[in-house]
C-alpha cells in the first residue's frame, strides 16, 4: 500500500520525537543524580568561599551567614579550631564525638592533604540515622576548619521525583508532539496536494487555476515554476491549436478552391459543349447540302452564328471574372451623378420593358453625388436588371430604390417571382452556379453575372448581396456617397 506523504511526515516526525522524549528519560535515570552531586558540590563550595570571606575566628561575628546556609541551602555547618575542638554547631544538643559518620580522626588523618589543598570532599555513613552524607572539609583563613554537610537522600529524592515527572511530561510531549506532527505534516503538505491538483487539471488542459503563493521558500518557488509551466504551455497550446485552425482553414479553402476548380472546368465543358454540339452539326448539314432552299440554309447560319456569339460572350464574360479576381486590375473611381447613371440604364432597357410589359417603380432622390467607377457601377446595375428581368414572373412587378446608409448609398433591385431556396443562398454569387438550370439556358444566361458583380464589389470593398421578400427577390449593392 502506497503511503501518502503527509503519513510519512507524521510517522517521521512522531518517531523523532518519541526518540528525543526516550533518549531524555534514559539520561535522565542514569545521569540526573549525579549531575544533582556535582551541583551540590558546586554549592557547597560556594557557600564555603563564602563563609570564609566574612569570618574573623569568631562564629558569633557571622551567625547569620551561617543560619543562612543551614536554612536556605540546607546545610549542617561545624567549624572546628586548630585542635580540632568544636567552635560552632548547626545542631547544638549534639557534639561532634556522638557523630559516627565524621569524627575527629577522620579529619587528622586527611589534615596534610587540607593544608596542601585546602579541601576536600568525602562521603560519610550516618550509623544512627542509616543516611549518607557529603561533606566538604573547608581550611578557613585563621586555620579554622569548616565542615559543610548535607544528605544524600535529599538529592537521591530529588533525582527520583525529577524523573517520574518527566516521565510524565514525556508522555503528554508525546501526546502533544503527536498532534502538532499531525497538524504540521497536514500544512506542510497541503500546499503539495493543491500542487497536485493542479497538475492533474494541466493534464487535461486546464490552465485556468493557479497556485497560490504563501512564502518566498523551495515550496514557494516550486509554485511560482508550476505557474510559469502553466502558462507556458496554455500559450503554446493556445498557439498550436490557432495554428491547427488555420490548417484547417487552409486546408478547407484548398479544398474549396479543387472543388471550385472541378467545378468551373465541368461547368465552362457544360456551357462550351451545347454551342459546339449545334455549331458542329449544322455546319457538318451545310457541308452535306442537308439544307437545299436558301431559307433552310439561312436558319443553319444563324444557328450557328447564334451560338458562336454566346460562346464568345461566354469567353469575354470569363476574361473579365478572371482580370477582376486576379488582384492586379484597379477601380477607376471619380465623382459622378448616381442618378443620372440610373436613369441611362433604365434608357437602355426601355425596349425590352416594354416588350414585357413592365412598368418599374424608380424611387430616388434627383441628385445622388457619389464616389465609385461608373463603367463597373453601370455593369452592376445593369447585371443586376438583367438578372430580375430574366426570373420576373407573371405580376411583372420591378422597381430600383436608392435610401441612404451613413456614408454609403444602397441601390435596391427587386423583382416579383419565386423566391431563392436557403441552401442556395451560400452559393449565389459564385461563378456557373444557377438556381434553376433548365430556366437559365433559355434565356441564355452563362452564370457568370452575379459572379462579376461579387468580384467587382470585393475590388470596391463594399456590401452587396440579397434577400427573399414577399412575392419576390431583392438584390443590393452599396456604393460611396461622393
Amino acid at each position: 500500500m502506497i503511503k501518502s506523504i503527509r503519513s510519512k511526515l507524521f510517522i517521521g516526525l512522531a518517531v523523532v520525537i518519541l526518540f528525543f522524549v526516550a533518549f531524555s528519560i534514559f539520561l535522565n535515570n542514569n545521569y540526573l543524580e549525579s549531575y544533582y552531586l556535582n551541583q551540590k558540590m558546586d554549592l557547597l563550595d560556594s557557600t564555603a568561599e563564602i563563609i570564609d570571606k566574612q569570618y574573623r575566628g569568631a562564629p558569633e561575628d557571622i551567625l547569620l551567614a551561617l543560619e543562612g546556609a543551614e536554612s536556605t541551602a540546607s546545610l549542617n555547618v561545624i567549624i572546628l579550631d586548630s585542635h580540632l575542638q568544636a567552635k560552632y554547631l548547626s545542631l547544638p544538643r549534639r557534639n561532634l564525638s556522638q557523630r559516627s559518620d565524621l569524627s575527629q580522626a577522620m579529619i587528622a588523618e586527611r589534615y596534610v592533604e587540607l593544608q596542601r589543598y585546602g579541601s576536600f570532599n568525602l562521603i560519610t555513613h550516618d550509623l544512627r540515622l542509616n543516611a549518607e552524607f557529603m561533606n566538604l572539609v573547608y581550611l578557613l583563613n585563621n586555620h579554622d576548619i569548616l565542615v559543610l554537610s548535607t544528605p544524600l537522600a535529599a538529592i537521591q529524592a530529588n533525582a527520583a521525583v525529577a524523573n517520574r515527572f518527566f516521565l510524565f511530561t514525556g508522555v503528554i510531549t508525546l501526546l502533544l508532539g503527536g498532534m502538532v506532527a499531525f497538524l504540521f505534516a497536514a500544512r506542510f503538505t497541503q500546499p503539495i496536494l493543491e500542487m497536485n491538483r493542479i497538475a492533474q487539471n494541466m493534464t487535461r488542459l486546464d490552465f485556468s487555476q493557479k497556485v497560490e503563493v504563501n512564502s518566498q521558500d523551495e515550496l514557494g518557488q516550486l509554485s511560482n515554476s508550476l505557474n510559469s509551466l502553466s502558462e507556458q504551455l496554455h500559450r503554446s497550446i493556445s498557439e498550436l491549436q490557432a495554428a491547427n485552425a488555420r490548417l484547417q482553414e487552409e486546408v478547407e479553402r484548398e479544398r474549396q478552391i479543387d472543388e471550385m476548380r472541378r467545378e468551373f472546368i465541368s461547368n465552362v465543358s457544360h456551357e462550351l459543349k451545347t454551342p459546339l454540339s449545334l455549331i458542329q452539326g449544322y455546319a457538318e448539314g451545310l457541308k452535306l447540302n442537308v439544307a437545299e432552299d436558301e431559307n433552310s440554309k439561312n436558319f443553319y447560319c444563324d444557328v450557328i452564328m447564334d451560338e458562336s456569339s454566346k460562346m464568345d460572350k461566354l469567353v469575354r464574360e470569363l476574361l473579365e471574372l478572371s482580370q477582376l479576381e486576379s488582384g492586379g486590375f484597379t477601380l477607376d473611381k471619380e465623382e459622378f451623378d448616381l442618378a443620372g447613371l440610373l436613369q441611362l440604364v433604365i434608357n437602355k432597357f426601355e425596349p425590352l420593358l416594354s416588350e414585357k410589359g413592365i412598368d418599374p417603380v424608380l424611387q430616388w432622390s434627383p441628385s445622388l453625388p457619389v464616389n465609385a467607377d461608373i463603367t463597373r457601377t453601370e455593369q452592376v446595375l445593369m447585371n443586376y436588371i438583367n438578372n430580375a428581368l430574366n426570373h420576373i414572373d407573371e405580376a411583372k412587378q420591378l422597381s430600383i430604390e436608392v435610401e441612404p446608409r451613413g456614408s454609403k448609398l444602397r441601390v435596391t433591385v427587386f423583382n416579383s417571382g419565386s423566391q431563392i431556396p436557403a441552401e442556395a443562398l451560400p452559393r449565389l454569387f459564385t461563378s456557373f452556379y444557377k438556381v434553376d438550370k433548365a430556366r437559365t439556358r433559355a434565356y441564355g444566361g452563362t452564370g457568370l453575372g452575379l459572379a462579376v458583380v461579387r468580384a467587382i464589389m470585393e475590388l470596391d470593398q463594399n456590401l452587396y448581396g440579397m434577400e427573399n421578400r414577399p412575392g419576390g427577390v431583392a438584390f443590393w449593392f452599396e456604393i460611396d456617397t461622393a
